[in-house]
């Protein structure tokens, strides 16, 4: 499966405008997309989610020309937040109610260091980044492979770069990063996506795996950064909304049958009841005995050798 974590949506996006950005998506080949807001920090105390919701799509249907145009992929909501002073109290958790995905764009390295140090990967699953700018801060192996090491995501957003309005300065500023981030993570713990504003500004993922390879990314990273690290991030965060402290999820709670029991779980200690009467328990012995030690088969023979003595003798 493909993902593109950041397609940029605003207020004056239009619906027409957005149907039209996912279905292109999913022509070219993209099963799961997330709407990106972004806001400043610190959050309103009011906090709501303003991103339209669509419901899932069947992606069983028949793979035909047609199908595809008419197709749109697996929707998530996503919230960007500007970061420029870790002392504001950005209200992740609060966030993370409302939202599918939760990612932080620092905007000084102070931000930069805590987003990568300090700041919890319960909360937050991606860094972005805005690589067509001149950053504030160098990007250092040591505080990247520590957010690397913590679970988190660095993402590479080429729309900015490659549309037709960007000037020279940007994508020099994009490629210069791009260069940059990939020394420092060696590769490892990227995401790429759009961050498109309309359908003009989305590419196929082999062109995008091709751009990279350019700049530096190996293909085979370049192919992680679109299925296996977002996948991580959408299960991820997944998990944490639906589990216990993202280790105990529920999936489903087993029926109880006529008898009172459970049905999956009494099927199988019935089972096990009548292979041991059946004499087919793990001892493997006749009569489905237990298995016999050492010292039962020592006093065992020990027996049988006295009998056939008291035998011979008689």
């Amino acid at each position: 499966m493909l993902y593109d974590l950041n397609i940029a949506w605003s207020t004056t996006t239009s619906a027409s405008d957005l149907e039209r950005t996912l279905r292109f998506s999913s022509q070219l080949g993209y099963n799961v997309v997330a709407l990106n807001h972004t806001l400043d920090a610190p959050l309103p105390s009011h906090l709501t989610n303003p991103l339209p919701k669509f419901s899932p799509t069947n992606t069983n249907s028949s793979s035909t020309t047609e199908s595809r145009t008419q197709r749109i992929p697996t929707v998530l909501r996503r919230l960007t937040i500007t970061l420029s002073d870790p002392s504001q109290n950005p209200q992740l958790p609060k966030a993370a109610q409302l939202y599918d995905i939760l990612a932080l764009r620092p905007q000084t390295e102070k931000a930069f260091q805590a987003a990568c140090l300090t700041v919890s990967a319960t909360d937050i699953s991606i860094i972005s980044l805005d690589l067509t700018t001149r950053l504030p801060f160098y990007l250092r192996p040591k505080p990247c492979m520590a957010a690397v090491n913590r679970g988190l995501r660095f993402e590479i957003c080429y729309s900015r770069a490659l549309a037709s309005g960007a000037d020279a300065r940007a994508r020099a500023n994009f490629i210069g990063n791009v260069a940059q981030l990939v020394r420092a993570t060696r590769g490892r713990g990227l995401v790429v996506s759009s961050e498109a504003v309309g359908a003009m500004g989305l590419r196929a993922p082999a062109d995008v795996v091709n751009l990279l390879a350019v700049w530096g990314l190996s293909t085979e990273r370049g192919g992680e950064a679109l299925r296996e690290n977002p996948r991580g991030v959408v299960v991820n965060e997944g998990i944490k909304r639906s589990g216990f402290r993202g280790v105990v999820d529920i999936v489903a709670v087993a029926e109880r049958g006529d008898g009172g029991e459970e049905r999956g779980i009494g099927k199988q200690r019935d089972g096990k009841d009548n292979k041991r009467k059946n004499g087919e328990g793990s001892g493997g012995g006749e009569g489905g005995d237990q298995p016999v030690s050492k010292r039962q088969a020592k006093k065992l023979k020990a027996a049988l050798r006295k009998k056939e003595v008291e035998g011979k003798g008689a």
